[in-house]
């Protein structure tokens, strides 16, 4: 009988760092150059992403790139009208600080990307969402992380917009009904490298450590 089993490479102690480092760099980028990217690499980088873990094996995960002007312009609409609500709702030093904050990269980055759940897919026959159906919409934040970690990799900036308003959006893209708009994300090369996040350089959080997100039972 034939052993059909795959041998699993080694990742070896260099790559360990090497991942680890590619985490620690991998950036919510706003600061884009203009350049394009090379051809095929974005379908490279979402082929990738497809092979991230879905519920029941569902890949309910739906991409669209994001290139007519006229939807651009929507888009950018959008986040103007949902910045200014934003900072309504801020007061004093927090308001000010919230106004100074590069939120969105929508006017240099050469690659926009809408991504969807599409919430009645037939893929999986609703395997392990029965009683936790939101998984469906964790499986596409996995295939967006796995993407992400992607892109960098490659050098490419990768920032996730979430100062949108969600049905106008999904209007303005004419995807189907049943899609759920999850994130929106510019690609490109970034202006500047940084390690740390542009939000805590900018004093609005800082990142806390790892202990304090642990309970024990």
């Amino acid at each position: 009988m034939t052993d059909t089993r795959e041998t699993s490479p080694d990742f070896g102690p260099g790559f360990v760092a090497a991942f680890r480092d590619l985490v620690l760099w991998r950036r919510d980028v706003r600061r884009f150059r203009t350049d394009p990217l090379p051809d095929g690499l974005v379908e490279r980088l979402i082929d990738l992403a497809c092979h991230a873990p879905s519920v029941g094996n569902c890949q309910p995960w739906r991409f669209a790139l994001v290139d007519a002007p006229e939807r651009r312009v929507a888009v950018r609409d959008s986040f103007r009208r949902a910045n200014q609500s934003a900072l309504e709702g801020y007061d004093g030093e927090s308001r000010a600080l919230y106004a100074r904050l590069k939120l969105e990269g929508l006017e240099a980055a050469p690659v926009q990307l809408a991504v969807f759940a599409d919430e009645t897919t037939e893929r999986g026959a609703g395997l392990g969402r029965q009683t936790m159906p939101e998984t469906l919409r964790y499986s596409v934040v996995g295939a967006i992380h796995t993407l992400w970690l992607a892109a960098r990799a490659e050098g490419v900036g990768l920032g996730w917009i979430s100062i949108l308003e969600p049905d106008v959006v999904t209007k303005a893209l004419d995807v189907p009904d049943n899609w759920r708009l999850v994130a929106y994300l510019c690609l490109g090369y970034p202006v500047e490298e940084h390690l740390d996040p542009e939000l805590e350089r900018a004093g609005w959080q800082s990142r806390a450590q790892h202990v304090d997100f642990i309970l024990r039972r």
